[in-house]
């Protein structure tokens, strides 16, 4: 049981644990019954989980006989056993709470693993535990390629090519396309021996922004495994708030400060653990989502 999940739900937190033995996800039925409700308060999740599995049974759902119990980390760092539900079981929950919020929320996980960013987070995992990107390419431009074209490839047309467009994003101009050539050799060149000077080669990397979409994506990636190669730590993004940090991003161009403060506040040397790379991934691709 040690491949962990966490998905968003309009920043409601859905936790799942992989099952081996059975081959499918469990998940936390207070995150769910948390998500549908719009609801954050633990206690207030369990009261309402506590009577409508007491009301299920008398129904005789087999949503209840469905459920099994696993470790799963709370908030405090700690694992507590908690109940968790098989897929199926996930849809036949919400289906039992019969409000329009949990459609839509049924809506949202029916096919959110069919989406682009589902497809791509799955591709995301496969190249973290398979240590896809060669030690000697670690921090060039050609491994954040390789990073950028495992993660779309099949999605995108352009997966791993460098865009030949000049592009904005929320009011901002990256680096234009003439240019963009030339700026990445001598981002590419930048040293990598500190810290500070890993983290000033990611802020370069993220204004330039070589491909059309999944630069974020792909940057983070490429941003660990320098940090793995040359500090042996990467981030622990769990800890990183998505507002502060897509803030903190923005502020870069000019300040880089606040993302090197967010970073080293952050910062692990559990890099072979697989629920840090895990919900590294889940968090990375957070930050992508829409409001």
């Amino acid at each position: 049981m040690s491949k962990i999940s966490i998905r968003f739900y309009k920043d409601y937190k859905v936790r799942a644990v992989w099952d081996e033995e059975h081959n499918h996800w469990w998940f936390s039925v207070l995150d769910i019954v948390g998500a549908v409700n719009e609801q954050d308060d633990h206690d207030k999740n369990r009261n309402y989980w506590k009577y409508l599995k007491a009301k299920l049974r008398k129904e005789k759902s087999e949503v209840v006989s469905d459920t099994t119990q696993l470790k799963l980390t709370a908030s405090d760092g700690k694992k507590y056993n908690t109940d968790v539900i098989s897929q199926a079981g996930v849809e036949e929950l919400a289906k039992s709470i019969r409000n329009n919020r949990a459609m839509a929320f049924l809506d949202w996980f029916k096919y959110s693993e069919n989406s682009i960013d589902g497809r791509s987070k799955k591709k995301a995992y496969t190249l973290i535990e398979g240590n896809l990107v060669a030690d000697k390419d670690v921090g060039t431009v050609k491994a954040l390629q390789q990073i950028h074209a495992y993660l779309f490839g099949g999605l995108y047309d352009f997966a791993g090519q460098i865009r030949t467009k000049t592009i904005w994003k929320d009011g901002t101009l990256f680096c234009r396309a003439e240019y963009l050539m030339k700026n990445l050799a001598i981002i590419e060149a930048m040293p990598e021996t500190t810290f500070e000077e890993i983290v000033n080669k990611y802020v370069e990397m993220n204004v330039a922004h070589p491909f059309m979409e999944g630069n974020g994506r792909s940057t983070r990636i490429w941003l660990d495994e320098i940090l793995k190669k040359q500090l042996g730590k990467c981030v622990d993004w769990s800890k990183i708030d998505k507002k502060e940090y897509l803030d903190a991003m923005r502020r870069s161009t000019t300040d880089a400060s606040a993302i090197k403060a967010l970073l080293q506040g952050a910062m692990t040397d559990k890099i072979d653990d697989r629920e840090i790379f895990m919900k590294g991934i889940d968090y990375s691709y957070y930050y992508e989502q829409e409001d």
